[in-house]
C-alpha cells in the first residue's frame, strides 16, 4: 500500500511539473509574439534601451563606459511575473537585465547593440561565463520595427563568423523592473569583491579591448 502511494505521489508530481513547464512555454510564446512597448523618453529627451547578458553587475559597467550613456540600471525583464525580486525572479522566467539611458545625439541604438555583442560570448546558451541558468540568458529587447531590424542584421552578420548559433534571444520589450538598490553600481562600489575581481573586471577589460576606443568615455580608453 505504501509503495502504491509512493508511486502515485511521484506520478502526480511528474504531471504537475509537466503542466507547469507547458504553461511556461505557452507564456513564453505569448511574450515573444507580443507587440513591443515603447519606453518613454526622459524629460531631457534621452532614450532607453534594454539588454540581458549574464550578470547585470558587469553589463551595467560595460554600458556606463560608453560615450553618450547617461546611466545604466540593473533590473529584471523578459518574464511573466510582476514585481520580481532577487530571491524569486528566476521562478517567473525573468532574466537579469539592464536599462540603458542614453543621449541619441551622441550614441545610437546600433552602437549599443554592437557593444552588447562585443562584451559577451555570443554563442553561450543560457548564461555568460560561470553564471549558468535561464535567468542569465542573453536577450536583446526591441521597442519598434527599426530596432528589431538592427538587431537581426547584427545577428545575421555574426552568424557568418561563428559555426554555432548566436545565443541571444530577440524579444519585444514589455516592462523593466528595477533591481534592489544594493545591486546598483555594484562594480563601482565593491571593486574588491571576489566575483568582481575574477569575473566582472576580466569581462569588462575584454570588452574595452574589443570595442573602438573612440566610442568609450575618456577614462576608459
Amino acid at each position: 500500500m505504501r509503495l502504491k502511494l509512493f508511486y502515485l505521489a511521484v506520478f502526480i508530481t511528474f504531471c504537475s511539473c509537466g503542466n507547469t513547464k507547458k504553461e511556461k512555454t505557452e507564456a513564453q510564446k505569448q511574450l515573444a509574439s507580443a507587440e513591443p512597448v515603447e519606453a518613454s523618453a526622459t524629460k531631457e529627451g534621452d532614450k532607453k534601451a534594454y539588454f540581458a547578458s549574464g550578470c547585470f553587475w558587469c553589463v551595467e559597467a560595460v554600458y556606463e563606459s560608453i560615450k553618450g550613456v547617461k546611466e545604466s540600471i540593473s533590473g529584471y525583464s523578459g518574464g511573466t511575473g510582476k514585481n520580481p525580486t532577487y530571491e524569486n525572479y528566476g521562478k517567473t522566467d525573468h532574466a537579469e537585465a539592464v536599462e540603458v539611458i542614453y543621449d541619441p545625439n551622441v550614441v545610437d541604438f546600433k552602437t549599443l547593440v554592437d557593444a552588447y555583442f562585443a562584451s559577451q560570448n555570443v554563442t553561450q546558451q543560457n548564461g555568460q561565463g560561470p553564471d549558468i541558468g535561464r535567468e542569465y540568458r542573453s536577450i536583446i529587447f526591441y521597442q519598434n520595427a527599426e530596432q528589431k531590424q538592427i538587431i537581426e542584421n547584427k545577428i545575421s552578420e555574426l552568424s557568418k563568423e561563428y559555426k554555432k548559433p548566436i545565443a541571444a534571444e530577440v524579444m519585444p520589450f514589455q516592462k523593466f523592473w528595477r533591481a534592489e538598490e544594493y545591486h546598483q553600481d555594484y562594480k563601482k562600489k565593491h571593486p574588491g569583491n571576489s566575483y568582481i575581481q575574477h569575473v566582472s573586471i576580466p569581462r569588462f577589460n575584454k570588452f574595452r579591448k574589443n570595442f573602438p576606443k573612440e566610442l568609450l568615455k575618456e577614462k576608459y580608453q
